[in-house]
């Protein structure tokens, strides 16, 4: 199985730079049994710390079980959505940036 932490502090390392260039946002990941994370991008640099900060564009709450069987492909996630098992206060925002993510 995905380690939700290993994955979310890997982020960086997998999004390029000029992908995101002039971009900014900020999210909170709330994975129950794993922690609480934020993930900033602003202007072509992306941070992933644990423990929320700042005011997020979204916010993600889900269950680690949820979140590694959405990454593995084996939870569609307008199922997960609509099932309760995944709540995402922005979804307009998370689409701009999930495929970027690696979570779609």
């Amino acid at each position: 199985m995905i380690d939700v932490k290993e994955f979310l502090f890997s982020l960086p390392a997998k999004v390029k730079p000029e992908a995101v260039e002039g971009l900014s946002t900020l999210f909170h990941f709330d994975i129950a049994d794993a922690g609480q994370f934020t993930v900033q991008l602003d202007n072509g640099k992306m941070d992933v710390s644990e423990g929320f900060s700042g005011e997020p564009s979204c916010k993600v709450t889900t269950s680690t079980e949820s979140f590694q069987k959405l990454l593995s492909g084996d939870l569609n996630p307008m199922m997960a959505m609509m099932t309760g098992k995944l709540k995402i206060s922005n979804p307009g925002e998370m689409l701009k940036y999930a495929k970027m993510f690696g979570l779609m």
